[in-house]
């Protein structure tokens, strides 16, 4: 434990001299709050008048407060919901060792967002990666001028402070990174899991994250000789038109199949199939449920950017969807078990979180209940029969919720995106605000495009970075350790004094 400290500061270290391939000057306006690019060549001087005599947008406070509020929802997600969410779930000898993982891993990842991740993630670079631009927050506030930089939403003329915007995207980063924990919970060392965490979440969360999200903004659309160019700067699944309006493939695939690889790598618990490891307080872990589909609400409507109705038609499906999944996992218990179960009623709310959560603003109602019920299904399947085959010792079920949930919302985004089914379709022409939708076949396609890099991209930075901390630091825990329990073993402390 005394070397946590100097370990995290050479992975550090070592995760900024990774990244030297990365453009080092991006544009100081590339970022989701860049400004229109003005077009002004060939533009005659009384319009070119015209543009600069426009002032600058300002943030609409309605838009500000529930940005805000959102930040808060989603914090909440994980410091104490998921906590409580895992920490119900394991034995009881493990508690505050899953409890001290996930608050520890969210703080972590909270400084990394803010000295290099955020620019990593959303300044212009090339197709994986965004640049260095935004390094320590730099030129987000301008304390001599008391100023603050706009980001921007998704309309034009309509802008967030900056700084909001980033606080509001360091949840989903953190939160993303403290779902992984579940999958090796009760066998992992601490100064491991936070070892991985600095690699993974440098090399795999923010390119995936820049890759699916960042764009110039729609200011930056002025005409039609400019889309090219402005296309042409925005990450790659952005480029290609993937669907991802909240994390399904940033956050639940990406976290869901790191979670996957670090069950196969770090192997299976101590009297896994031969002893009975059921869950030590499902108080605990249903009341982690319910917080997380309170908080999810932030974390799916306030991927609007604004107080509008996208936000709004965000918010019913995250709850229609949730309630859909929960009515299908007990369902299906009591068709195949025998018994609907409060771990399933808690487990079937949160596949359903999952699932809607790419959809969330890029469907319509019809979508919301066809998701829901299908998220119920897949994820109990995904838990019970794809468990056993993939034989993994996944402990808290990451993979068969998280992944599997979030590749069937993210698939199904493609479909019910049809304005036919219900949905809004998408912005086909980012000059006019023009919507469509190019076919459920093609836009399947691209979907499917999207979900098949995200998997390959995380297993393969996640082995790699399994890999290198068990060299130097190791994964596991001892045996003598294991049957003790982590919280006095790592951490001097028990939950419960029997």
């Amino acid at each position: 434990m005394k070397k946590i400290c100097a370990f995290l500061a050479v992975m550090l270290a070592l995760a900024f001299a990774g990244l030297t391939f990365a453009q080092d000057k991006a544009a100081p306006d590339a970022k989701p709050s860049a400004e229109a690019k003005k077009d002004d060549a060939k533009a005659p001087a009384a319009e070119a008048k015209k543009e600069e005599a426009k002032p600058a947008p300002t943030p609409n406070k309605g838009d500000v407060a529930w940005m805000l509020t959102s930040t808060l929802l989603v914090l909440m997600m994980s410091v104490p919901a998921l906590a409580l969410f895992y920490g119900g779930m394991v034995r009881a000898k493990n508690t505050l060792s899953m409890l001290m993982q996930v608050f520890v891993v969210f703080s972590l990842v909270t400084v990394l967002w803010c000295i290099y991740g955020y620019s990593l993630a959303f300044t212009e670079g090339n197709a994986f990666f965004g640049g260095l631009d935004r390094l320590f927050l730099k030129g987000t506030f301008d304390a001599a001028k008391g100023e603050f930089a706009m980001a921007a939403t998704f309309s034009k003329g309509v802008v967030i402070p900056e700084l909001v915007f980033v606080a509001f995207q360091a949840t989903f980063a953190a939160i993303t990174c403290c779902l992984i924990l579940g999958a090796i919970a009760e066998r992992a060392k601490f100064s491991a899991v936070l070892a991985f965490i600095v690699l993974w979440f440098t090399f795999s969360y923010a390119p995936i994250a820049h890759m699916v999200w960042f764009w110039m903004g729609p200011d930056a659309y002025t005409t039609a000789k400019v889309v090219d160019e402005m296309n042409s700067k925005a990450g790659l699944l952005w480029q290609w038109g993937a669907l991802d309006f909240a994390g399904g493939t940033v956050v639940h695939i990406n976290s869901g199949v790191a979670g996957l690889v670090g069950a196969y790598l770090i192997g299976k618990r101590i009297g896994y199939g031969r002893e009975a490891m059921p869950p030590h307080n499902l108080t605990l872990t249903m009341i982690g449920a319910a917080l997380l589909w309170t908080g999810w609400f932030g974390f799916n409507a306030g991927s609007a950017l604004e107080a509008n109705g996208t936000a709004g038609l965000a918010f019913i499906n995250t709850y229609l969807a949730t309630a859909c999944a929960v009515l299908a996992w007990i369902a299906g218990e009591a068709i195949f078990k025998g018994k609907p179960s409060m771990l399933g009623a808690a487990s079937g709310a949160v596949a359903g979180l999952v699932a809607i959560t790419p959809a969330a603003g890029n469907v319509g109602i019809p979508g919301a209940f066809v998701i829901g019920f299908a998220a119920g299904f897949v994820c109990l399947w995904g838990v019970s029969g794809l468990k056993k085959m993939l034989g993994a010792d996944d402990s808290l079920d990451v993979f068969g919720v998280h992944a599997l949930g979030g590749i069937l919302g993210a698939l199904l985004t493609g479909v019910f995106n049809d304005p036919s089914l219900g949905g809004p379709g998408l912005i086909e022409d980012w000059v006019t605000g023009k919507t469509g939708y190019p076919g459920i076949g093609a836009q399947l396609w691209i979907q499917a495009k999207a979900v098949g890099v995200t998997i390959i991209w995380s297993a393969l930075i996640a082995a790699i970075a399994y890999k290198l901390v068990d060299l130097t630091i190791g994964l596991r825990v001892s045996e003598e350790d294991e049957r003790e329990g982590l919280d006095t073993a790592a951490h001097g402390e028990a939950a419960y004094r029997m």
